[in-house]
This record gives structure tokens, sequence and C-alpha cells, in this order.
């Protein structure tokens, strides 16, 4: 009796909305609810729930899917991880693998679909970072790509040429003895070509040099006073892009350096 009854309802649905689909028509995208009745046919519950889906929709409304939400992780450096790490972290680094968590975030790519990025960051900065990740995806900024720099085996010249946006990389300061702001885990270098470090005629990666003009403007660039700018500035950090002799147009750090 039940089972009768749902069909009739079903049949009186489908009359009332001046539908005709026969009951091997389609089903509708989620969103509909299901019929509760177990005992009702898949193809009938199917036309029955894009009655329900038509009928809330005024005539000539589009229908567009919801945008992508933002996922992002923070996790300590497991044994896992610090199997790829073997280029980028040794013992004498001027901070432990203790001290480093790994964040695991979706971008935007310059495809303008969304991509799981990774970066090794310090403890004390992955929520923050974790916050301005979250932010530039609201933007939808476009990363090129985001691998930890061991898939490059820690060369730095290897991953900006990649064009690779990445955190943690126990180097000097390129020329010098002193330790980088990336052996802390406390700097980010994003979309290195689109955002070279140019001092004088010199251009890193070389790729980048046609980015070097900055009065240019193309995806992935970051100029002065920028969301992006921005996005790093209300987490405290400073853009190297700012500084007054060389320009690191990639480089944003905690302490600014």
């Amino acid at each position: 009796m039940r089972q009768g009854m749902m069909r009739l309802g079903v049949a009186a649905a489908l009359v009332a909305a001046g539908c005709t689909a026969g009951a091997d028509a389609p089903a509708s995208p989620a969103g509909g609810q299901r019929l509760a009745s177990p005992a009702a046919p898949a193809a009938t519950a199917a036309a029955a729930t894009t009655v329900v889906a038509t009928a809330k929709a005024p005539p000539g409304t589009q229908v567009t899917a919801a945008a992508p939400r933002f996922r992002g992780s923070v996790s300590a450096i497991d044994r896992s991880t610090r199997s790829r790490m073997r280029w980028s972290w040794r013992p004498g680094c001027p901070v432990g693998l203790g001290d480093l968590r790994l964040l695991r975030v979706d971008h935007w790519g310059f495809d303008r679909q969304v991509h799981r990025g990774q970066l090794v960051v310090h403890r004390d900065q992955a929520r923050v970072v974790l916050g301005v990740m979250e932010r530039l995806f609201r933007l939808r900024y476009p990363i090129r790509r985001m691998r930890l720099v061991d898939d490059y085996r820690a060369d730095d010249d290897r991953s900006m040429a990649a064009n690779n946006t990445s955190a943690f990389n126990c180097r000097p300061v390129t020329g010098t003895s002193r330790w980088s702001e990336h052996a802390y885990g406390r700097a980010i270098d994003v979309n290195p070509v689109q955002n070279p470090y140019v001092a004088g005629g010199h251009v890193l990666p070389p790729a980048g040099r046609p980015y070097a003009d900055r009065a240019r403007r193309a995806p992935g660039m970051i100029h002065a006073g920028d969301a992006v700018v921005r996005a790093f500035a209300a987490a405290g950090w400073g853009w190297g892009g700012a500084w007054r002799t060389a320009r690191d147009y990639q480089h944003f750090s905690a302490s600014g350096r």
C-alpha cells in the first residue's frame, strides 16, 4: 500500500510540474532530497528529485556549482617526510626536524584549476602561513607549483628555474656564510620566474628576466601594495621586493630579511 501511494504521489508531482520524463530519465545533480521509502524504484526516485530541484529555481535561473573550498593541514615531520627531506635538512642545521612542520594546502594554478601543494615551515609560523595560503586561495592568486625543495635536491637554482614555490631549505644566503631565513623555515619564495631576484643587471632565475620590468602586469606577479603583499603583511611578514638595493620579488619572511 505504501509503495502504491508513493508512486501516485510521484506521478502527481510530475503532472503538476509539467514533466514528461520517462522512467529511464537521468538522475538530477546532487542537492535534491532522496525519497525515504526503500521500496521506491531508483528511476522513480530520480524523477521525483528532478521535480523538487527544478521547482525551487525560478524560470531562467542559471544554476552554478559551489566555489571550491580551501583545504589545509599542518603535521609534524614524520619518518616518511624525513626521508624525503634528505637534501634540505642535515645535522648542523640551525633548526631540528622537531621544530619544523609540513603544510599541505590547496592553491590555484595557472591553469585555473585547484592543486595540492606542500611547504615545510617552522612550527611557530605554521598556522600563520596556513592562514596566508588560505587568503591567497580566496584571492585565486595563481601559483605554478608548490613542492618540497627536495624534489630539486635542495638546489635553489633548480627550484627557481622550475618556478617552484618553496619554504624551508637549510642553506646560507647566496654568496655568504650566513644562514638564510629559509634555513629556519621562516621564509617563502613565491613564483620565482614571475618574481625574480634582481640586483643591478643580475636576474635569478634567468627565465625571470622578462619580469624584471616591474611595470609589467602578468598572472603570478607580485607588486607593491597588492593583495599578496597585504596578505603576508597582515601575518607580520615582510617582502623582499621592498628592499632598497637588491630586490627579491619572490621572497617573504617573518623577519623581513
